[in-house]
């Protein structure tokens, strides 16, 4: 096949013109195409008068030998990279017959699903062990923290079948590099899943929260039908390691677990698990990430200043951004995980602590955008070992509990308040749509000075590149800590734990991701390198 890159077309292009583009840019005639598939759809908003879609599209034709040689060294014009994933195991016949040990998933956000799916497609019928419910209870329980004020420690936004991005805009995007397409597995076990088809090719995928559900479900199915078994409710309280091996895995209420290979596949916010693998001698190390707040402006403000006359083109959808200010302190100031047309949520796993994330559906047709406005840390602002970050992130979502009035309640500051140094005292044309509730107060208490100088420094800056951004109405809720996992359980260059035999870290907890594609990548990855293993013993 022939791939053609940097396709454009205008904004508003009749469906038939994509084939004619083809066509023209080959120079060759209707008959002679054979089929063609869209790969990528993107589109270019620098110049947003002229908006326009560029695609990358995959085709077969006749004379493919003698049109790559016409085109031989255009970059645009090339043969098609093979994107099909290929296994590169198969679970020997001790699996099946029960004489070996089956291999254990801790964790069922995306890495541990990835890996279980991968497990069970070889043949080597995972065992998942998943602290939280099924995601439809798990709904049911994460509501009653933003209708009741009332948590669940074991099943809320972070707990749970789907993981923390269950509970987010279903991104599937990422910047990772993925020579070997394993993003595309991903994308495409989603779609076969249920995901909407469109995912394959637009150049930001994402599923939305309540479509994420149903899609969970299925892929929880095909590993069962496959031979594989999710155990819910089953929380992982301890490990037992026999000559740098591990050997069993303990489950609070149950019996113990016995393993010979247990794919950690924790989310950034196992407290308790990274406490009990510290305690059995598991190599970690404590690594940077940003604590910060969200903010809300809406949604028609960024449309305007994105997407200029194209604002609230269905094609487009609502418009999103990606901001970055290196502020005097030294201190990076970013937006993480920016929710167009979405909601902020509460996102504590803990009592008595407020957390903060966003989320959208997959129409993303909320009134306000949102995104996390953060500040980057370093181990060197929390020195005490590699679980200091976990006291400096629990210190700072307590603080945020007490400031929110000690109900579930979120801290919030208008912008304008916030960058004069003054409280506020009531909403302007902004509301907030956080659940339980916003309490206004003084956001400047509950980060550490730096944080509060970079991001007062940080938001005029965001203005000269998105008119209104740093509007006074706009609205800071705090606090988003839980931007990626404040330790890293090191894995050498074969996916396993530096100083544990069988152990192999994956996924946002283990500090090798951030983000849902790039979590189901590592889960690949991993379960790959698990089965390898296995024909090895």
């Amino acid at each position: 096949m022939i791939r053609i890159t940097e396709l454009r077309l205008p904004i508003d292009h009749a469906p038939e013109a994509v084939e004619a583009a083809i066509l023209k840019r080959l120079n060759v005639s209707p008959q002679d195409l054979i089929r063609f598939d869209i790969f990528k759809r993107s589109y270019d908003a620098r110049k947003n008068v002229a908006l326009s879609f560029i695609y990358t599209v995959d085709l077969s034709v006749k004379n493919e030998e003698a049109i790559l040689k016409k085109f031989d060294g255009d970059i645009h014009v090339r043969p098609s990279p093979d994107t099909s994933y290929h296994f590169k195991a198969k679970a020997p016949e001790s699996i099946a017959s029960g004489k070996s040990l089956r291999p254990v998933v801790i964790g069922f956000g995306p890495c541990g699903i990835f890996a279980a799916l991968l497990l069970a497609q070889m043949g080597f019928k995972p065992i998942v062990l998943e602290r939280g419910k099924k995601v439809r209870e798990r709904t049911q329980d994460t509501w009653g923290l933003w209708r009741k004020n009332v948590l669940n420690p074991e099943s809320n936004v972070q707990f749970g079948e789907g993981g923390a991005g269950t509970f987010s805009d279903g991104k599937l995007y990422s910047q990772i590099k993925d020579p070997k397409f394993y993003g595309r597995k991903v994308i495409q076990e989603f779609v076969k899943a249920g995901a909407p088809s469109e995912i394959l090719y637009v150049a930001k995928p994402h599923i939305g929260t309540f479509r994420l559900v149903g899609v969970v479900e299925k892929m929880r199915q095909e590993i069962i039908d496959l031979g594989g078994e999710i155990r819910f409710s089953q929380k992982v309280i301890g490990f037992d390691i026999e000559n740098g091996h591990i050997a069993c895995v303990k489950i609070e209420g149950h019996d113990d677990l016995p393993a010979s290979h247990v794919v950690l596949a924790l989310g950034h916010s196992a407290r308790d698990t990274f406490q009990a693998l510290h305690d059995a001698g598991v190599y970690m190390e404590a690594k940077p990430f940003s604590v910060g707040f969200r903010i809300e402006h809406p949604q028609s403000l960024i449309d305007r200043a994105r997407l200029g006359p194209h604002a609230g083109n269905e094609l487009i959808g609502a418009a999103d951004y990606k901001l970055v200010h290196h502020a005097k302190n030294g201190r990076s100031v970013y937006s993480f995980c920016m929710c167009p047309g979405g909601t902020v949520v509460a996102a504590t796993s803990e009592p008595n602590r407020v957390v903060t994330n966003g989320m959208s559906q997959y129409s993303r047709n909320e009134r306000n955008a949102n995104a996390g406005i953060v500040v980057g840390i370093t181990p060197d602002d929390y020195p005490g070992g590699p679980l200091a970050g976990i006291a400096f992130q629990r210190a700072i979502e307590s603080k945020a509990f007490e400031l929110g009035g000690g109900t579930y309640e979120a801290p919030g500051q208008l912008v304008g308040d916030f960058l004069e140094g003054k409280p506020s005292t009531e909403f302007g044309s902004v509301l907030p749509s956080y659940k339980p509730g916003v309490h206004l107060t003084d956001l400047a208490l509950s980060l550490p000075d730096y944080a509060i100088e970079a991001i007062r420094e940080a938001l005029p800056a965001f203005e000269k590149q998105i008119k209104g951004f740093s509007m006074k109405d706009a609205v800071l809720t705090g606090v988003e800590t839980r931007t990626s996992s404040p330790l890293r359980i090191t894995r050498g260059t074969d996916f396993q734990s530096l100083n544990i035999r069988g152990l192999y870290p994956a996924g946002e907890g283990a500090g090798y991701a951030g983000g849902i594609l790039s979590a189901g990548v590592d889960g690949i990855k991993v379960a790959e390198a698990l089965a390898l293993d296995y024909l090895l013993k």
